[in-house]
């Protein structure tokens, strides 16, 4: 770097010396109206002595046209030479003040624009190291362990009331005790997920692919990356990588493997990796879909970075629907999943999961698929009354939006309240 330093302020000095010297010296002029005054007298007296000698002129008429002529030089000698004077003396005083702002700027403002868009204290790097720098970043990145322990404990969900959190510890104990219980495992993954546990949700969620084998799907292996960030404050780990491949080998157009893959790139200096993961992810998903939010916040500057030009935001446009994360509340399948616990914890824990949906939606609102999974909780419960209820509210809240009423009717006749 001491060379850098050396090698650009010699340059600044030799640009700003000779810009100064050029501006010092100034133009000089190649003739003003007082030399051409003088050279056309002296052609007159020139041409008087030729007329005299002819004898066109008579010697009294040479004379007196010669004192008149030579008298007009006198003056025309004497207003040139002082112009000149105070011309010259006026330029160098400008051209010093000039040369000087001008060396100020050049090297001043140089430095600050460096400042401002360089990098000082390392050295330029062809874009082959650039790539193995962050391949090395990439590799020697912290674990998940090492991560979750800088993100410190998670903060569980404000609302959870203390029947629910309850029956959440009885669950716990229940899974503790059949740890092969695929079914117990999927109500923990969710449970604990929606207190915002997410070390347990996602130590669940890894006792659910173990259980499955080889049939685990790319939803499976996605949520639990998905659990596994979020524990570590939304760092993507060398383990949670591994995951995202499972993922994504089992289906490479899940959405939340490939966003997750993108801000892995984006985290170990590869912008120009991030961008070809989100820009055709962002251009094929739908403006619900939940990464999209935070690509678009994110995708311009990976381009500025990743040297991109014209990149511009799509539009928000319905598009193709993408495999997001799981929905919060229980689905049908969850309520199944409770059949092996005693008849009483069962309900207990449906009921309070149920209600936790229910008041969420009449408070703040919820997509389709969650107005589709009330409904058949509740008919899952023998709760017609309410599913009904629920099903007539959802048809005012989506009046109008006939795509999403179709989401929601398709829950409605799978719990058999229309045909």
């Amino acid at each position: 770097m001491t060379t850098f330093w050396i090698v650009t302020a010699v340059l600044a000095i030799v640009v700003s010396a000779t810009l100064g010297m050029a501006l010092l010296r100034g133009r000089r002029p190649e003739g003003d109206a007082g030399d051409y005054d003088l050279r056309v007298y002296r052609d007159q007296l020139r041409e008087i002595a030729r007329d005299a000698e002819r004898g066109v002129i008579a010697p009294e008429e040479a004379e007196r046209l010669r004192t008149e002529v030579s008298r007009r030089i006198l003056a025309a000698d004497a207003s040139a030479g002082g112009a000149a004077s105070d011309a010259g003396r006026q330029p160098a005083r400008l051209g010093a003040v000039a040369a000087a702002v001008m060396a100020l700027a050049l090297i001043g403002g140089g430095y600050g624009l460096y400042l401002q868009l360089g990098a000082p204290g390392y050295g330029d790097l062809a874009l082959a190291d650039r790539k193995a720098a962050a391949e090395q970043a990439r590799e020697t990145r912290p674990t998940q362990a090492a991560a979750e322990q800088q993100a410190g404990p998670g903060t569980p969900a404000a609302d959870a009331s203390p029947d629910y959190l309850d029956l959440v510890t009885k669950l716990r104990t229940a899974v503790q005790e059949r740890p092969d219980d695929l079914q117990g495992q999927v109500l923990l993954a969710r449970s604990e997920a929606a207190l915002g546990n997410y070390v347990a949700a996602y130590e669940a969620q890894e006792n659910i692919v173990r259980i499955k084998g080889d049939e685990a799907t790319a939803r499976d292996y996605a949520d639990l990356a998905d659990m596994m960030i979020l524990a570590a404050g939304g760092y993507v780990s060398p383990e949670a990588e591994r995951v995202l491949e499972a993922a994504l080998t089992r289906d490479p157009q899940n959405g939340v493997a490939r966003y997750y893959g993108g801000l892995m790139w984006a985290q170990t200096g590869r912008p120009d990796a991030a961008f070809r993961l989100w820009e055709p992810l962002l251009r094929d998903s739908a403006p619900t879909d939940p990464w999209v939010p935070p690509i678009r916040a994110q995708i311009e500057e990976m381009a500025y970075r990743a040297g991109v030009q014209n990149f511009s935001l799509p539009p928000l446009e319905d598009g193709p629907a993408q495999t997001g994360p799981a929905l919060p509340g229980p689905s049908a399948g969850d309520m199944e999943a409770a059949q092996d616990m005693s008849p009483e914890a069962r309900q207990e824990m449906i009921r309070g999961m149920v209600a936790r949906l229910s008041d969420r939606l009449a408070t703040e609102g919820g997509s389709p698929e969650e107005w589709a999974r009330l409904i058949a909780a509740y008919a899952v419960l023998g709760n017609e009354g309410q599913a009904i209820a629920i099903w007539d509210d959802a048809k005012e809240v989506f009046a109008g939006n006939d795509e999403a009423l179709e989401t929601v009717r398709e829950g409605a006749r799978n719990a058999g309240l229309v045909q």
